[in-house]
């Protein structure tokens, strides 16, 4: 049995392929799954450590249902998945003894969903589909790798988010869509270019393969006959967690409420009526002072929070670039057959708004906003194949003379598709006398929009974006031992090139590098993998 997972920063969906009904089906886990009757089956992306030393949570539903969820505990998290493989600013929780990191809870997390997938359904192990957000640095990617090799699982794949709900939509008859991902941490939009085709001799990737049996892999699959081609891609790490923090400071100072996971929990309420109502209330009473609050909120109150924090101004930035990049490609807006928006947050009238400014209302497709990624990620085991490029681009780190500080020169540029043609060369030399070895960082550049920053404020997790043109990078290999990529007999001397590096990026997405010593002539480096891009 195939089992596709999205784990989402709020909610996490999980679907499997019906072979009777030859169509892909959302699952319920019994305890794990919220009781909503107008949504199909979800388990929100909830975790209560019961034991850390034991290894011992409770997950989803189960927190809410024991009431683990409206406490200021250390051991209660939600949104965690946004602070996987980020710095995070501040203090993590220590529990029983253990310092538990945001990686730590999305393993017990995915473990405890396996474990109760296992249980109900004793067939599941065979193979296993993991959807990631389209922006998630190499750290996140290979964080989700390395539990993968803990699972109980045989075979392993990773798809990128905006492609499954592509192929979730099932628009077979429609060639460009635009996939609008928005949940509750991350907004993502992805071009992609469904075709149909007749196959090819040769071997493209299906997806990124994590793990066959023991090892971990990513491998090339076999010809099949349609493919999902990513175009253009543009991410930003904003979603609905952020507007119910917005919202909570609105009633904070408007009204004097304090700020709790209680409160957190009334302003998505609020939220989610809005989307359905003009008007959303809801009743708050403090156990504390024994006093009572009515919240009361309207659509054009909550439209001007969403503006006075640049809601809108972000999402028109992050749809201007996903659009040039189109343009490069000799895609206009009007080219684009079909726009499908999913996540809760694109249930917000506002940005159902915001979008129609951009397209055509016929074109904009809605009705499947939670399952479309995990029912589309079945697609990778019913004979879609998907062709991808490199999101981020990659550079080396620098000494900048000028602004006396580090810098970065990128040496593979985002949109690169692979395996690489010609490879990059680059011409070193010594810098100081006697230079036994020489050393690169190398480092995976993000946007160049503007950084991110995650810190807490209390017990929350925030995410901010920072002003001004500075790019986010996240160094790959810098730390002991792993910064020297030649070392030179005889030592190196300054004034002259020394070495040529070559990199290449092969199928699987490895960036290989090859050194060469200029003076002797001889290979220091061939072919030697470094890092598994994304």
């Amino acid at each position: 049995m195939t089992i596709a997972i999205d784990f989402g920063t709020s909610n996490t969906a999980i679907a499997r392929w019906n072979p009777a009904a030859g169509q892909p089906e959302t699952l319920k886990l019994p305890g794990l799954t919220a009781q909503l009757m107008q949504n199909p089956p979800l388990i929100p992306s909830l975790l209560y450590v019961e034991d850390a030393a034991r290894s011992q949570v409770l997950v989803g539903q189960q927190v809410r249902d024991r009431g683990c969820d409206v406490k200021t505990d250390p051991r209660f998290f939600r949104s965690f998945k946004r602070g996987i493989g980020t710095g995070i600013q501040g203090f993590l929780p220590e529990l029983d003894g253990q310092i538990v990191t945001f990686e730590r809870v999305g393993e017990w997390f995915l473990t405890q969903i396996i474990g109760s997938l296992k249980t109900t359904w004793p067939d599941v192990g065979q193979s296993l589909v993991l959807t990631v957000p389209v922006d998630s640095f190499e750290a996140y990617r290979n964080w989700l790798g390395q539990v993968c090799q803990a699972l109980p699982v045989e075979q392993v794949r990773m798809l990128d988010e905006p492609t499954a709900a592509a192929l979730g939509y099932g628009l077979a008859d429609r060639q460009l869509l635009l996939v609008i991902d928005f949940g509750g941490g991350t907004l993502d939009l992805s071009l992609v270019r469904l075709d149909a085709g007749t196959g090819t001799a040769g071997k493209k990737p299906l997806g990124f393969l994590l793990k066959w049996g023991d090892k971990m892999l990513a491998e090339s699959s076999a010809q099949k006959p349609k493919t999902a081609r990513v175009l253009a891609k543009a991410g930003l790490n904003l979603g609905g967690t952020d507007i119910d923090n917005w919202l909570v400071d609105y009633f904070a100072t408007a009204q004097g409420l304090a700020k709790t996971p209680l409160t957190a929990r009334l302003a998505e309420r609020l939220k989610i009526q809005l989307s359905l109502q003009r008007q959303a209330n809801e009743v708050y009473f403090s156990d504390e002072t024994f006093e009572s609050y009515e919240l009361g909120l309207d659509r054009a109150q909550f439209e001007e929070i969403l503006k006075e924090q640049q809601f809108f101004d972000n999402l028109d930035n992050a749809m201007t670039g996903v659009l040039q990049q189109a343009r490069r490609q000799g895609i206009e807006g009007s080219d684009i057959d079909a726009v499908l928006l999913v996540g809760g947050t694109s249930q917000i009238p506002a940005v159902q708004s915001w979008v129609r400014q951009y397209f055509e209302p016929s074109k904009i497709r809605c009705e499947k906003p939670f399952e479309a990624i995990a029912q589309g990620a079945l697609q990778l085991s019913q004979g879609i194949e998907v062709k991808d490029f490199l999101y981020h681009s990659y550079g080396i780190r620098y000494w900048n003379r000028r602004d006396n500080c580090h810098s970065w020169h990128p040496i593979i540029k985002a949109g690169q598709s692979y395996p690489m043609g010609e490879p990059v060369e680059l011409m070193l030399g010594a810098s100081l006398e006697n230079q036994p070895s020489i050393e690169l960082i190398l480092g995976e550049l993000g946007a160049e929009t503007g950084a991110t920053e995650v810190y807490f404020d209390g017990d929350r997790l925030v995410t901010r974006q920072l002003s001004g043109n500075q790019t986010a990078v996240q160094p790959l290999n810098d730390r002991e031992g792993a910064r020297s990529i030649a070392k030179l007999t005889p030592p190196g001397y300054p004034g002259s090139d020394r070495i040529k590096v070559m990199f290449q990026v092969d199928a699987q997405r490895f960036l290989r590098i090859t050194v060469e010593d200029l003076l002797t002539n001889n290979t220091l480096l061939e072919n030697q993998p470094v890092v598994q891009l994304s």
